[in-house]
């Protein structure tokens, strides 16, 4: 399982760790990942996700996983959120038509 967001594609991301006599050491700059449940209203199903702390925030500031999704850039999603993006906008077209 990688250490990336599967909302916002957040990834570990590397640095160093600087001494105070100035010596350089690399190290990893891991994103705050938590397992949670979510619910995505038109689907009336939950999904259990690895997302980040920062992407929990936003998707509770756009109004649920489907606002989120629906206005994420497919790009950042992993397949299985892209996959969940797509049933939700056929769902959505079922009842608009």
């Amino acid at each position: 399982m990688s250490r990336a967001c599967e909302l916002t594609g957040k990834k570990v991301q590397y640095g160093n760790n600087v001494s105070h006599a100035n010596n350089k050491t690399r190290r990893r700059f891991l994103p705050n990942l938590c397992s949670v449940t979510l619910i995505s209203d038109s689907l009336a199903q939950t999904y259990r996700l690895r997302v980040s702390a920062h992407a929990l925030r936003s998707v509770e500031h756009r109004g649920g996983l489907d606002a989120f999704l629906l206005k994420a850039d497919a790009r950042i999603l992993s397949p299985r959120a892209r996959l969940l993006r797509q049933k939700i906008i056929k769902k959505q077209l079922e009842k608009a038509a």
